[in-house]
């Protein structure tokens, strides 16, 4: 029977992912992030990526590689071993390891839809270089069934479709591959495309066919937070369902799938775990220079969605694992202690002016919120933003007040600080950037005016002394602090143009915008940026960030006051709290609130900390979203904490979700705190 119009259809946008997945491969690999030099021969039209792409192809080019060497060398006394690629697409693995040289008593078959093999045979044999990698013989074996589009040596490429495994079985017969051999499975994001049934069905057929072999697949988890909704709905939307996700939501149940299937071991670890477990610290150094990058947020939580899982059985069952994770320590679920209601607190359109994130807010008086920066959205499109956003409460709802905004006078700029100083009421800005090339060294103020015939907010420059400032940087951290009896800006670590993660402090006076050196003792705390800092007790708290080497920190540090500057001192928190980073804080009465951010080494959506400052006990909170309908990202948000009601005011937020698109939190959210406070 033939297939029916829907299941045509999703087949041909299950192929088109290969077309787009190739050219996202073939831009990485051209710009020397893994070394491929046959990739180009596959693509008909370049272009070049964005460096989160180029990324997220990376890992999966370094996973899927590692897996397939260890086998190979594994299996190097065998006088035969295979490796089968099921919906290999365009992919060039076979012609990087023949001109490699380490295919010796090794054949590779690569099955794919028959529209699909016959391209990629077409492409094959229309190259000089590629054909003469095949070796295919003359005259050319091609077994009369039709299914096998190209034969050679040690390379055949069939097409059919894995939903007919007796189809597949013919064909693997006809391709001359022996059950009795050791061999590797690979699927790059292909099970979950197929039903569940016809994908178990495979992992299952593949368990009883083979004496002796490893299945290794590479795919998407974790769909039910936000960056997995955003994910779960561009695969809808091209009609390229991830059916996995429904019922192999997790790690753990991936693990029991191919388990509960006739494999003997399986070991499966994310993307994180496997960027810093596997790959070591120079190499990813060399990463880093390729080209400028600044997605971190995005290019973390891409890599908690996907996985690389190695099934085994027979002769290549063993106990150790391949992923070595020195280093990445795992800290599970937290123990949640309660809820926080997020309640809508806006009646703005969805194209409000705070669909932005990298921005700052502050609370101006108890009914103004100031917003500045950013990138967002404007007049339809995603750029840096140029206006200043006034939040004004009426009654119980905050609207945006268009008549008192402040436009074409911001410069764009995002990552940057802005403390908010009551006398006089102003605010400094200081850093930022344009781009990662481009960080902002000019301090911006921003004055407001209370009167309602004058304009709100005004903008200007501030001329310090060149010779004093310190190096211009975003992602870092200010905040006031006190010392004998004068208030100074501390600002702390960030990053620069040469160094990922900067150590240092500066102190500014902000009546005489002038940088001061104030005396600070103590052993210099690791350095970081996207991290938080808040005024407590005279002096300043600072607590997560992403470190030099890319990890997130959980330390919570105290620049205490003393009589002749500061010192340094360590905030233990029991239990320990989970490693974050891009998150906000705020101090409410003896009480440190960590909201949001992007932790790594837990599987959880980070919510709300609670840490005791007297005793350094942390809690965690969950945020409940049931009243919103869009996901809730709270990652390069700003909030403002509103200590009469107990609550805090969460405005914008959100990031480039990989390929999926970009996500913008719609509207201003209300965090109730009475129950935690």
């Amino acid at each position: 029977m033939g297939k029916l119009k829907g299941q045509v259809a999703r087949d041909c946008a299950v192929q088109g992912t290969n077309d787009s997945s190739i050219v996202s491969k073939c831009s990485m690999a051209a710009l020397g992030y893994f070394q491929d030099d046959f990739l180009s021969s596959f693509v008909t039209k370049k272009s070049r990526r964005a460096p989160l792409i180029n990324r997220g192809y990376y890992i999966r080019a370094r996973a899927v590689d590692q897996c397939v060497r260890d086998f190979l060398l594994q299996t190097q006394d065998y006088n035969r071993r295979q490796v089968l690629s099921l919906g290999a697409g365009f992919d060039s693995l076979y012609f990087r390891l023949k001109s490699d040289g380490v295919l010796r008593n090794a054949v590779v078959c690569e099955v794919d839809f028959p529209e699909v093999v016959r391209r990629k045979a077409a492409l094959i044999t229309s190259s000089k270089e590629l054909s003469e990698l095949v070796e295919i013989p003359e005259p050319a074996r091609r077994p009369p069934s039709g299914l096998v589009a190209l034969h050679g040596d040690d390379y055949t490429l069939l097409g059919v479709d894995l939903s007919d495994l007796t189809l597949l079985d013919h064909g693997l017969n006809e391709a001359g591959l022996d059950p009795a051999c050791p061999t590797l499975l690979l699927a790059e994001v292909v099970l979950t495309y197929m039903e569940n049934t016809r994908s178990s069905a495979v992992i299952r057929w593949a368990a009883d066919h083979f004496q002796s072999a490893c299945f290794v697949i590479y795919e998407q988890i974790q769909p039910e937070d936000p960056f997995g909704k955003v994910m779960q709905k561009h695969f809808c939307q091209l009609n390229s369902r991830l059916h996995a996700l429904t019922q192999f939501p997790d790690r753990e149940a991936q693990r029991r799938r191919f388990l509960e299937r006739g494999w003997e071991e399986c070991f499966i670890v994310d993307m994180n775990e496997f960027y810093y477990g596997s790959i070591n610290e120079s190499e990813r150094r060399r990463v880093d220079e390729l080209e400028p990058f600044d997605e971190f947020e995005e290019w973390h939580l891409k890599c908690s969605h996907y996985f690389i899982l190695r099934a085994s059985k027979g002769s290549l069952a063993r106990t150790e694992s391949v992923y070595h994770s020195a280093g990445f320590a795992v800290y599970g679920t937290p123990e949640i202690s309660g809820t926080v209601p997020a309640i809508v607190c806006s009646t703005d359109s969805p194209s409000t002016g705070l669909r932005r994130f990298g921005h700052c807010s502050a609370l101006v008086t108890k009914e103004v919120v100031l917003s500045t920066g950013g990138f967002g959205e404007k007049c339809g499109h995603h750029q840096r933003l140029r206006d200043i956003n006034i939040l004004v409460r009426r009654e119980q709802e905050w609207v945006t007040d268009c008549q008192r905004g402040s436009d074409a006078q911001w410069d764009g700029r995002l990552f940057h600080t802005m403390t908010w100083l009551p006398d006089p009421k102003c605010a400094l800005v200081v850093g930022g950037r344009m781009s990662p090339m481009h960080p902002c060294s000019e301090i911006l103020c921003l004055t407001w005016e209370d009167s309602p015939d004058k304009e709100a907010c005004q903008v200007g420059t501030v001329a310090t002394c060149p010779e004093d400032a310190p190096l211009p940087r975003w992602r870092h951290s200010a905040t006031e602090v006190v010392f004998r009896g004068d208030s100074y800006i501390f600002i702390h670590g960030g990053r620069s143009v040469l160094n990922p993660a900067l150590d240092d402090w500066h102190f500014l006076h902000p009546k005489e915008l002038r940088w001061v050196k104030i005396p600070v003792e103590g052993q210099i705390p690791e350095g970081r940026h996207s991290h938080s800092a808040c005024s407590w007790d005279g002096g300043a708290l600072l607590a997560g960030g992403l470190g030099a080497k890319g990890l997130p920190l959980n330390s919570v540090l105290f620049l205490k006051p003393t009589e002749s500057g500061f010192i340094w001192q360590i905030i233990e928190t029991n239990p320990l709290i989970i490693p974050r980073y891009s998150h906000t804080a705020h101090v409410h009465d003896g009480r440190l609130l960590l909201v949001g951010g992007v932790w790594i080494q837990a599987s959880s959506v980070p919510g709300v900390t609670v840490i005791d400052l007297s005793t350094g006990h942390s809690s965690e909170y969950e945020i409940s979203t049931t009243s919103l309908e869009w996901p809730l990202m709270l990652h390069n948000h700003s909030s403002v904490l509103l200590p009469d009601e107990k609550s805090l005011l969460v405005l914008g937020g959100g990031g480039n979700c990989f390929s999926f698109g970009t996500h913008l939190n719609r509207q201003p959210v209300l965090l109730d705190l009475v129950e935690i406070l």
